[in-house]
């Protein structure tokens, strides 16, 4: 897997991550939207495939982050949108098992997300993708250092945050995205993140089923509340009432 790519190249991958993470954790800032539409940036796009519309290339840099900001709302804050949730795509609600997954996962790797304008929470793609795109560079890091120990695991971590986390979900979500967008920038992020998916998944040998699908509408699963014996036992409750049943 990563043995046989150099620093330079592991950066190069953590860039496109970082790019991709831009489009997600928060509405697209005017730093970055410039810097998508250099023409040297552009035109790298377009060698993957990615062409965007007038309604990107054409429009003022304030106006267009604009129409972005309510474009991103639409999407992925109000009701009837697709927020980009690993818990709300697999789940139906928010912080729900893989919530708690990766929160775990980024203290164990000292991940820590960085302050933005809004709350999100850990298992938000934007925040995925920017915790792999850390763990790339510690990688490059750790290959110019020599620094095999170190390597090794963080090359299993990337494998195995894909495996549990980003494979389940990311592809069917960017096919979702492009159907449902009305803006050529986010249509072509959709297309970006699937092939970039794909990519990934090749590069790191790892089969994973898409379960998400790209479902407009995800059921909601059912919340389990789960017991533990050694807590104090209410009688009101229905625990409590089989618990005196049991005693007695």
């Amino acid at each position: 897997m990563e043995d046989s790519l150099s620093p330079l190249e592991l950066r190069a991958r953590a860039g496109y991550y970082q790019l991709l993470a831009g489009a997600f954790v928060e509405e697209p800032g005017g730093a970055y939207l410039a810097a998508l539409r250099a023409p040297q940036a552009l035109a790298e796009l377009a060698e993957l495939g990615l062409h965007f519309d007038a309604d990107f290339t054409d429009v003022p840099l304030g106006e267009l982050q604009d129409v972005l900001a309510c474009e991103y709302a639409t999407l992925f804050t109000t009701a009837g949108g697709c927020p980009p949730v690993e818990s709300s795509r697999l789940t139906g609600r928010f912080q729900q098992e893989p919530y708690h997954e990766v929160k775990a996962i980024y203290q164990r790797c000292g991940f820590e997300l960085q302050p933005g304008r809004f709350a999100v929470f850990e298992d938000q793609l934007g925040i995925e993708l920017s915790f792999v795109a850390a763990l790339l560079e510690r990688l490059a890091e750790a290959l110019e250092g020599d620094d095999a120990t170190a390597a090794g695991p963080l090359e299993k971590e990337i494998k195995r945050f894909w495996a549990i986390h980003l494979g389940r979900w990311v592809r069917g979500y960017s096919t979702l995205l492009e159907r449902v967008t009305e803006h050529s920038f986010y249509r072509e992020i959709a297309r970006l993140l699937r092939d970039f998916a794909e990519a990934e998944l090749a590069l790191l040998k790892v089969r994973v089923d898409d379960v998400d699908g790209g479902r407009e509408v995800v059921p909601k699963s059912e919340i389990q509340v789960l017991f533990n014996p050694n807590e104090p036992v209410c009688g009101g409750c229905e625990h409590g009432k089989d618990e005196k049943r049991a005693i007695a």
